[in-house]
């Protein structure tokens, strides 16, 4: 029986070869291992580990180039568009992807985002969005929600004096440059795999030249949420999926 578990008929997960061996350091049942395995599984499917270049800036994610097998470079906080434009530029015919959090896209680096996807440049934009300020202590990001604690929320998001949270995609996709914009999670094995697929379509649209994709995925923070990894996605089906509801925003004509 041992001896048939492992024949190669038999095998139904291996790691992927657009990641590297090195163990992810994210806590456990965060969604940015999942998130990772995706993008690194599309790139494998087109068969572009040579040809694809990331970017990661500051944040939880600041270290994902430990972890994808592909050219990596690190952006200051929030100017990882910036960055993959001047790359994409010098370098069109790679594949450039950013990988962000939302206290650095939808914050920090507001501008870049918005400009970047104004302009249409050809790149694809990674935004992970889990409500909080994950590497830094739970703080309140521009994501999180009405009534939502955080660490300086400490009562739940107040919209007359904290303002409304950011639905980034939506907004990014009222631009003409934005070619892709659609949102998913990856709590659920069907649920990454259709994130796997926004990823594939996302950089076949780079190679068509057709301007700015960003594929945003709804995640959790069970540490800074304070909640379990099982607790972490039921709040996140309850409070973030109808605020932020999966499916595509803006897709081509």
């Amino acid at each position: 029986m041992a001896e048939n578990l492992i024949k190669p008929e038999n095998l139904v997960y291996e790691k992927s070869k657009s990641m590297t061996e090195r163990e992810l350091h994210y806590c456990p049942g965060c969604g940015h291992g999942t998130a990772h395995r995706m993008l690194a599984e599309a790139i494998d499917d087109l068969d572009i580990q040579g040809e694809t270049i990331g970017i990661a800036p500051v944040g939880c994610s600041v270290l994902a180039y430990y972890y994808f097998d592909v050219d990596m470079l690190e952006a200051a906080h929030g100017r990882a568009p910036a960055v993959a434009t001047g790359i994409k530029r010098v370098l069109p015919e790679k594949y450039v992807f950013t990988y962000q959090g939302d206290g650095d896209l939808a914050a920090i680096g507001t501008a870049e985002t918005i400009h970047a996807c104004n302009r249409g440049e050809n790149i694809l934009i990674v935004f992970i969005n889990n409500g909080i300020y994950g590497m830094t202590g739970g703080q309140m990001a521009p994501t999180t929600l009405e009534n939502m604690k955080s660490t300086t929320s400490p009562r739940g998001r107040d919209i007359k004096t904290m303002g409304n949270p950011l639905k980034i995609s939506e907004l990014v996709a009222e631009l003409p440059g934005t070619y892709y914009a659609t949102r998913h999670s990856v709590h659920t094995p069907a649920n990454a795999r259709k994130t796997k697929r926004a990823f594939k379509k996302a950089l076949e649209y780079q190679k068509e030249n057709k301007g700015t994709c960003l594929v945003e995925v709804v995640s959790n923070c069970p540490s800074n949420w304070k909640m379990t990894p099982a607790e972490s996605n039921k709040w996140m089906e309850e409070n973030m999926f109808p605020f932020y509801p999966l499916g595509d925003i803006k897709t081509p004509k």
